[in-house]
């Protein structure tokens, strides 16, 4: 009862967290405006629409998890086999490494006994990128390395999830230009691999 109370605390604060930001944006206040207010001058341009979308998300579906990644669905007739092969035949051509794979309900199966839907972690890395990330901040160790999930939902169709990247890259003060360069350019590859992924496409 006090794990679920928690729970609910957390997301009312979440939602009025980004219900804040939010109406401060859409209400016609912008970053121009923002000089007196100290950091938030300095917060890139994008910031307003990455928040709004997001609160837009967390509204729509309840659901904070659901406000802060990319979502796709693959495409009917394609195998989990099809979408792994993809998807690293994509990261190869990126020069990416795929640093480490988490068969999460194979594992669950071989505890319980019972068979699951399937769901499966990928990890990408560029390790030169990940470097200079953390002379920026230490925080963004915990983005690292770029994790993209396989997920069968209790429907049997299969869905590719990653973290949208926007936050980390946009969220805050502009980034500095070669991290800047580097972290969209990682965001780029991610979504290559979720979107080629998803098509089967080599």
């Amino acid at each position: 009862m006090f794990k679920l109370l928690w729970n609910l605390l957390a997301l009312v604060g979440l939602v009025i967290v980004a219900g804040l930001v939010w109406v401060f944006f859409a209400y016609g206040f912008n970053l121009q405006n923002l000089k007196d207010l100290g950091n938030l001058s300095s917060f890139d341009e994008k910031a307003p629409v990455v928040y709004t979308e997001m609160f837009k998300q967390l509204a729509a579906t309840g659901n904070g998890a659901e406000a802060t990644v990319w979502k796709i669905p693959v495409a009917d007739g394609l195998t989990v086999e099809d979408v792994e092969q993809t998807m690293n035949f994509v990261a190869n051509e990126h020069n990416i490494n795929n640093v480490g794979e988490l068969p999460l309900s194979e594992q669950v199966a071989a505890m319980t006994g019972e068979p699951q839907r399937f769901w499966k972690i990928y990890m990408y890395c560029n390790p030169l990128t990940a470097a200079k990330m953390l002379e920026y901040s230490d925080a963004y160790s915990a983005y690292l390395p770029c994790r993209v999930s396989l997920v069968e939902d209790t429907d049997g169709k299969l869905w590719i999830y990653s973290l949208n990247m926007d936050m980390m890259i946009h969220g805050g003060k502009t980034l500095p230009d070669d991290l800047f360069d580097e972290a969209n350019e990682v965001k780029d590859v991610i979504l290559d691999i979720m979107n080629r992924g998803a098509e089967g496409d080599f």
